[in-house]
C-alpha cells in the first residue's frame, strides 16, 4: 500500500532552471539504481514544532483546504460546472474572450472600472483560463481568471452592479515523501530513475552545490537520499514543494542539509549542528557548465596565440546561458572592458570581487551601482571580445589578486544564531532521525 503523510504548512518552493542546462550533466549511461518510495514517516503533532506538526493519514485520501489570503477574505462557491471557460491562449486579449463569451465592450470596460484592483483582469497571459457566470437574464454575476491551479482572480457583481475582486488561493495538502538514488553516470538520470522531477534534482544540486562540484566531483557510486514534500488538491498530486531533508554521499564523504525556519520567518539549509549549507559565494556561475580551461598561468591564448596567463575559469555554454552572481554585492563595472568584451564586475565586501566575461547581453536592471542578490541573473553567454566562441570567463579576485575559483576556500554564511540553536534541534531533529532510518530500512530490505 502506498503511504504518505501530510503536514499542515507550504513552504514555499525554489527557483527552476532551464533544461538545456541540466542535459549537459548527460552521458551514455548503463544502468542507474535509484529508487522512490513513500513508507510511514514517524513523526507526531506532539513532537515536533507547531509550524512542522505532520499527522498520518493515508496517500488514498488526503484532505485539501481553500484558504483566503487574508482572513477577511471570504470565497465565492466557484463550482466549475456552472461556469463557461476559455482558455487563454497566444494573440488573445480581454476584448476578444469577453466576445467569445457573448460580451461587448462596454460591459468589459464596467467591470474593470468597478474597482481600481478590477485592473488585474486586463494581465491576462496563455494557458490561463477566464471563466464567466451567467445569469438566466443574460447577465455575467461573475468573472474567474484561473491563473493556476492554486492562484486566482475573481470579480463579482454587488447588488449596485459594479464588480469587486478578491484574489483567492488554495492551500494545498503537504505531504512527505522518500527517495533515494545511487549514481552510476549522472545525477539527472539517478534523480529521474528515483521519481523525482527536474526542478527537485536541480533543487538537490543547489542545496549541496557550495561543497561539491557537480561536473568535477561526481564519481559512479555516489548516493542520495531525500524526504521532500509532495503537493496535493482534492486528492490530486499537483506538484512538488521543498526538500525538507537530504544527505549525499560523494566520493566517501557524506554530507547532510535540513531545512529550518527562523523567528523571522526566513528559511534556509543547515548542516545538523546548525552551519549554513549556503556560503558566501557559489561555486560555480553557470548551472552544470562544463569547464573549457582552468586557471592556468602558463595557457597559450586561443585567439592571440601566445602564452599568456589564464587567470580565470572559463565555462563552455551554448549562446544566451544565464549567468548568475555568485554572492551578493555591488555591480562596479558593466560595460565593455577590452578583451573581456562584454563584462560585470560585482564587489563582495572589502576584500572579494568577481569578474563574469565575454557576455552577449546584461540582465535588466544590471548597471554600474545596482545592488545584486546571490544566484540573481547578470547576463547570458556570448562571445564578445577576445574570445574564440561562446563562453563564460569567470574571476574570483582576492585583494585585487586572481585567484582559482575551483579551489578557493569559499567563507561561510551565518550560523544558527545560539537564541534560535534550541528551537532548530526541535525542528530538524526528527527529518534528521528519519532520513537515517529509512535509508537503513531501505539497505536492509535491499539485501
Amino acid at each position: 500500500m502506498n503511504r504518505d503523510f501530510p503536514k499542515t504548512h507550504l513552504l514555499a518552493a525554489g527557483s527552476l532552471s532551464l533544461a538545456v542546462t541540466i542535459m549537459l550533466l548527460l552521458s551514455p549511461s548503463s544502468e542507474v539504481e535509484a529508487n522512490r518510495i513513500s513508507i510511514p514517516l514517524d513523526i507526531t503533532k506532539e513532537s515536533a514544532h507547531n509550524d512542522h506538526a505532520i499527522n498520518q493519514q493515508t496517500a488514498d485520501s488526503p484532505s485539501s483546504e481553500i484558504v483566503p489570503s487574508t482572513p477577511e477574505t471570504q470565497i465565492t462557491d466557484i463550482s466549475s460546472a456552472q461556469w463557461d471557460n476559455f482558455e487563454v491562449k497566444k494573440g488573445d486579449t480581454l476584448s476578444t474572450l469577453f466576445k467569445k463569451a457573448g460580451l461587448n465592450d462596454k460591459i468589459m470596460y464596467q467591470v474593470i472600472a468597478g474597482h481600481k484592483s478590477n485592473k488585474q483582469l486586463a494581465n491576462i497571459y496563455p494557458g490561463e483560463t477566464l471563466s464567466f457566470l451567467m445569469e438566466e437574464s443574460n447577465e455575467v454575476s461573475q468573472i474567474r481568471l484561473q491563473r493556476s491551479q492554486l492562484e486566482s482572480l475573481v470579480l463579482t457583481r454587488g447588488d449596485n452592479g459594479k464588480f469587486t475582486s478578491e484574489e483567492v488561493f488554495i492551500e494545498p495538502e503537504v505531504q512527505l515523501a522518500y527517495a533515494e538514488g545511487k549514481i552510476d553516470s549522472s545525477l539527472f538520470l539517478a534523480g529521474q530513475k528515483a521519481g523525482l522531477k527536474q526542478s527537485m534534482i536541480m533543487e538537490l544540486a543547489n542545496i549541496f552545490g557550495w561543497d561539491i562540484d557537480f561536473i568535477l566531483d561526481i564519481r559512479s557510486g555516489d548516493s542520495f537520499n531525500l524526504i521532500y514534500e509532495e503537493l496535493y488538491i482534492d486528492g490530486n498530486k499537483i506538484g512538488e514543494g521543498n526538500i525538507i531533508a537530504a544527505t549525499f554521499n560523494n566520493q566517501g564523504r557524506e554530507l547532510k542539509a535540513v531545512l529550518y525556519k527562523d523567528r523571522k520567518g526566513d528559511q534556509n539549509y543547515f548542516t545538523p549542528e546548525g552551519h549554513s549549507m549556503r556560503k558566501a559565494f557559489l561555486r560555480s556561475p553557470i548551472d552544470f557548465a562544463r569547464i573549457s580551461s582552468h586557471f592556468n598561468l602558463r595557457r597559450k591564448h586561443p585567439v592571440l596565440h601566445t602564452i599568456r596567463a589564464h587567470k580565470g575559469t572559463d565555462y563552455a555554454a551554448s549562446r544566451g546561458t544565464p549567468i548568475k552572481a555568485t554572492g551578493d554585492g555591488k555591480v562596479i563595472h558593466a560595460g565593455r572592458k577590452g578583451g573581456y568584451g562584454k563584462a560585470v564586475i560585482i564587489q563582495h565586501g572589502q576584500k572579494i570581487s568577481t569578474l563574469y566575461a565575454h557576455m552577449s547581453k546584461y540582465a535588466r536592471g544590471v548597471r554600474n551601482g545596482a545592488r545584486v542578490k546571490q544566484g540573481q541573473i547578470i547576463g547570458y553567454v556570448g562571445s564578445t571580445g577576445l574570445a574564440s566562441g561562446p563562453h563564460l570567463h569567470y574571476e574570483f579576485k582576492v585583494n585585487g589578486v586572481q585567484k582559482n575559483s575551483v579551489k578557493v576556500k569559499l567563507p561561510q554564511a551565518n550560523p544558527i544564531h545560539k537564541s534560535e540553536m534550541a528551537e532548530f534541534k526541535k525542528q530538524t531533529r526528527l527529518y534528521l532521525s528519519q532520513l537515517d532510518t529509512l535509508s537503513q530500512s531501505y539497505r536492509l530490505a535491499a539485501n
